[in-house]
């Protein structure tokens, strides 16, 4: 198989990929969601991404999208139940495309999210929320820096 038709076939399935997440989503396949959706899942492994790193990408394939949309769009995802947002601090936010409970190592020296190991993770219990409240969600982002 020459080189391009090999990209081709990628293509597809990375097309494909990002078509049957949208459509476990419940969220019409549009141009810019389809775009955005390829880039996330297409390859088939799981992304944490920032919106302006998502975009970034975005305009590296060619796709005409405006940052406004890509925000938009993620929050769409995150709505539908199709990925996470982490809030690591006031300002900065990443998405995260695996969706079982795990932690995360935000890697202080260089801004980047990653996963940590679960099964070395012991929470024994969470305070009891408010009343009239309940837990949707417990995240846990452990801050480390290279040493």
């Amino acid at each position: 198989m020459t080189r391009r038709a090999n990209m081709a076939v990628k293509s597809s399935t990375e097309q494909r990929r990002g078509q049957e997440w949208l459509a476990k989503g419940g969220l019409r396949p549009t141009r810019q969601r389809l775009a955005l959706a390829t880039l996330l899942v297409g390859d088939g492994n799981n992304r944490h991404v920032t919106a302006e790193s998502l975009y970034a990408s975005a305009l590296e394939r060619g796709e005409k999208v405006s940052l406004a949309t890509v925000y938009n769009t993620l929050k769409a995802f995150c709505e539908a139940g199709l990925m996470y947002e982490i809030a690591v601090d006031a300002s900065r936010s990443y998405f995260d495309t695996r969706m079982d409970d795990h932690p995360h190592f935000f890697w202080e020296d260089d801004n980047r999210l990653s996963d940590a190991p679960a099964e070395e993770l012991k929470l024994l219990s969470v305070p009891k929320p408010p009343e009239g409240a309940e837990i949707t969600r417990v995240d846990v982002v452990i801050r480390v820096r290279k040493t």
